[in-house]
């Protein structure tokens, strides 16, 4: 097979991209979080249950973040022992657990929300309306693929539908969390300006 050198170029280029960036947004994540005492995979459990809605099975958690059951599982075990969620079986499948994000979950994960929206904003605050579209729809396209490679028995339209209906949810779920008219918005930005 003979392969065209500056397109070669391009996709290790890229792919090394996709890498480091992700790597580099790992690193500002822990940090952000951390200053909230939580890491950053208990947050994106307390996330993802937001995300899907309580209770959340551990099953799907672990499809949702493309881990394995037994590693969420894990986590969900050393957060639940942290007082951060509650672990219930399932009373008709005992097989099944389903997670609830407790009281001090919440107080840890408000704080940590505002503060990664805050990031992220920042972070992205260089890229235009449209240009955030265009990288949305360009990511899209490399996860989709990404997920046939792993699941190509899947159905991927069947998936695009299923994402866009949670998605549609998400800012109905978060908004509490990120808009400066909220509650904890305010006392969040209170706090930033005590510290100035």
């Amino acid at each position: 097979m003979k392969v065209n050198l500056e397109a070669g170029n391009l996709i290790l280029r890229l792919w090394f991209m996709l890498h480091r960036t992700h790597d580099m947004l790992k690193a500002c994540e822990d940090q952000v979080f951390g200053g909230y005492k939580i890491t950053t995979e208990q947050f994106t459990v307390l996330a993802t249950i937001k995300y899907l809605g309580e209770p959340a099975k551990v099953t799907d958690i672990a499809r949702w973040l493309t881990r394995s059951t037994n590693s969420v599982s894990m986590i969900a075990d050393r957060m639940a022992k942290a007082g951060l969620i509650r672990r219930v079986r399932d009373r008709s499948d005992r097989r099944v657990v389903n997670l609830f994000i407790t009281n001090k979950g919440e107080e840890f994960f408000k704080p940590a929300i505002l503060a990664g929206w805050q990031f992220a904003q920042e972070i992205l605050s260089p890229i235009s309306y449209e240009d955030k579209q265009t990288l949305i729809s360009l990511l899209l396209t490399v996860q989709y693929n990404t997920h046939k490679h792993l699941k190509p028995e899947e159905n991927i339209e069947e998936l695009r539908r299923h994402e866009a209906k949670l998605h549609a949810n998400l800012m109905k779920r978060l908004i509490q969390y990120i808009s400066p008219s909220t509650p904890e918005a305010k006392r969040q930005s209170g706090k930033k300006e005590k510290t100035r």
